[in-house]
């Protein structure tokens, strides 16, 4: 490899495109069009440098298959930059082990991490976890040290795990220091902004106040009986029942936990659970069929006494608190996604989310004619960005992981 392309990679490792471009922006052989990519995509030019990486791992060829995984490893860096996440994983893990085979750990370890972050992305963080248990940081570079504790990071958050979450990004802080790289040490700096700002809202006994994600574990971890509307559960005595597939009974518990210490009128609890405004016998009638079920769901956690005007939630011990979405909005998983300030396509949005493509598609055009997304591009190239929810963290908005995750 001659000097020219040693000088330009070793611009891209420490953070300089430009520099790298500098070195090989005439040139168009193998290894120049890869670097050329690599610096593109992180100057933002995302279509030019799907290109040229592609260009590249064609002029490698078959017989130099580590290089070619190589591309292909920034290809799929590329495609979790554009948020396509419908990127073939497989192609990823076979570069992985091909790298691996050819004793190049390092690359092979960042391809286990891009594979981890798209895990996290999409909420499988069971998955991601298990991954980066088989990774041993110690003898990576700074840089990839502090790519390993920010996905940490991002699991620890979605799991609601301040502690574990504040830990992994002290780590990565200093990993992040040494390697040298702003556009790292901004990434670590966004994610502690997370922990700090609100993110999610309390309702109890008619009051309302703002916590943060460590308030937020520390009321989960406590005894009080918490209606959780960020991720359409119940908690109490150390057990979560979750009502997400059941949205009716969500809906009532929440309305009960709402009212509380007082009842909750029967014709509220209609309104609200059924969307009628002129209540007649057969809603009351399948009021109580719901209350019931509702009442064998909860089980040990809370009881549900009928009153003379509606229906009073009792838990055995404690109050009742309810944990209400920092952001009042339909959409507001779909703006915690794109408010990483990254263009997200409406295929990629709708993976994440667990949604088809076509709900997407409604609740961007519903957030855009609100102004609170905007299109660019047309076609397959469209994607959705959207600026920041500003002072608020939208963790705890993002799509709740799958029970086998």
């Amino acid at each position: 490899m001659d000097g020219l392309i040693m000088a330009a990679a070793r611009a891209l490792a420490s953070g300089d495109p430009l520099g790298a471009l500098g070195r090989v922006a005439l040139r168009d052989d193998a290894p120049a069009l890869a670097l050329r990519g690599i610096a593109l995509a992180q100057l933002g030019d995302v279509a030019r440098a799907r290109v040229l990486v592609r260009r590249a791992a064609r002029a490698f060829g078959a017989t130099e298959p580590v290089a070619r995984a190589r591309c292909v490893v920034a290809e799929a860096e590329i495609a979790l930059a554009a948020r396509d996440l419908g990127w073939p994983s497989a192609a990823l893990d076979a570069a992985r082990d091909t790298l691996a085979r050819h004793g190049d750990v390092r690359n092979a370890a960042y391809a286990a991490y891009l594979a981890g972050r798209r895990m996290v992305l999409i909420g499988h963080l069971g998955p991601a976890e298990k991954l980066l248990a088989e990774l041993d940081p110690a003898s990576f570079p700074p840089a990839l040290r502090a790519v390993h504790e920010l996905t940490l990071a991002g699991i620890a958050l979605r799991r609601v795990q301040a502690g574990a979450a504040r830990a992994a990004l002290a780590r990565a802080g200093q990993a992040a220091a040494q390697a040298g790289i702003p556009a790292l040490q901004a990434e670590v700096r966004q994610a502690h902004a997370q922990l700090e700002a609100p993110a999610a809202r309390l309702d109890m006994a008619g009051q309302t106040r703002e916590l943060r994600l460590a308030q937020v574990e520390a009321l989960l971890a406590s005894d009080l009986l918490v209606i959780d509307a960020c991720r359409y559960a119940v908690h109490g005595a150390g057990v979560t029942v979750s009502l997400a597939s059941r949205p009716v009974l969500f809906t009532l518990a929440q309305a009960l936990g709402q009212a509380w210490p007082g009842d909750a009128p029967r014709e509220a609890l209609i309104s609200q659970a059924f969307r009628s405004r002129h209540p007649d016998e057969t809603h009351r009638a399948r009021l109580r069929v719901e209350i019931g079920r509702l009442r064998a769901t909860l089980g040990p956690l809370a009881q549900i006494r009928a009153t003379r005007q509606g229906f009073v939630l009792t838990p055995p011990d404690g109050a009742v608190a309810v944990l209400a979405p920092p952001v009042r909005e339909r959409h507001a998983a779909v703006l915690a996604l794109l408010a990483d300030g990254q263009a997200w396509s409406s295929s990629a949005l709708a993976l994440a989310t667990g949604t088809s493509q076509r709900q997407m598609q409604r609740a961007l055009e519903a957030l855009a004619a609100g102004g609170r997304a905007q299109p660019f591009g047309h076609g397959r190239a469209r994607r959705w960005i959207t600026p920041p929810l500003p002072g608020f963290a939208t963790t705890l908005l993002l799509p709740l992981p799958p029970p086998d995750a």
